[in-house]
């Protein structure tokens, strides 16, 4: 840690979590405006650093960052290197072109046979693994997984048809919705737990949330 700043590691995924803005290099986004709030209050100094979602965990056991945030969710593995403070909901998105047959995704059944997008070790990829070995043990087709670097690559592959569903989180899968217009929700679902009910449960099932704090 240096003294006097705080080195705030997050990965311009994508908004309104983090992003870069117009001039390509200040990063800007929910997720650094809490960092930099979290810093004023310790009385440092807010440094932000981008930071690619494979390498946050080696970032922070090197000491070249003394904080993520970065959308990272919270698992019984990761607790067992890393603190967390949770301060957000965390929800994951199912989003689907606006032409699509797939019109809701809340059970693992309803992945069956379908080609989905998400990013590699990521908690979304968990789950959707998890309801694969579900599926398969009840006699179904499993999804196809399929991982791309690149935002735009993954969106074009959704328009072209290339892959059914894109799954990250919900509030960036929100946000691409509202600005391209030619996507829509098909599910959304908490960070699923280790038990058997909690990997079963629907996802449609989300309590409601204080307005303030929901991604819309």
């Amino acid at each position: 840690m240096t003294a006097g700043k705080l080195t705030i590691g997050t990965n311009p995924g994508g908004p309104p979590l983090s992003t870069y803005a117009s001039d390509t290099t200040t990063i800007v986004g929910a997720d650094p405006d809490i960092g930099a709030l979290i810093a004023q209050a310790l009385g440092l100094e807010p440094v932000i650093v981008p930071v690619a979602w494979a390498d946050w965990p080696l970032a922070l056991q090197s000491g070249k960052i003394d904080v993520v945030l970065s959308n990272v969710g919270v698992t019984e593995e990761r607790k067992k290197k890393f603190d967390f403070a949770t301060y957000r909901q965390g929800l994951h998105g199912f989003f689907v072109h606006r032409d699509s047959p797939v019109q809701k995704i809340a059970v693992p059944e309803d992945i069956a046979g379908l080609t989905i997008v998400v990013g590699i070790g990521t908690n979304q990829e968990r789950i959707l693994g998890r309801w694969n070995e579900i599926i398969t043990a009840a006699g179904h087709e499993p999804a196809e997984l399929v991982y791309y670097d690149d935002e735009g690559a993954k969106l074009l592959a959704l328009r072209a048809g290339r892959v059914d569903v894109m799954v990250q989180p919900h509030a960036q899968l929100v946000a691409i919705a509202k600005r391209d217009g030619d996507f829509r929700r098909s599910g959304r679902c908490r960070r699923a737990g280790p038990s058997a009910r909690m990997w079963r449960r629907p996802c449609a099932r989300i309590p409601d949330w204080p307005r303030r704090w929901r991604s819309r």
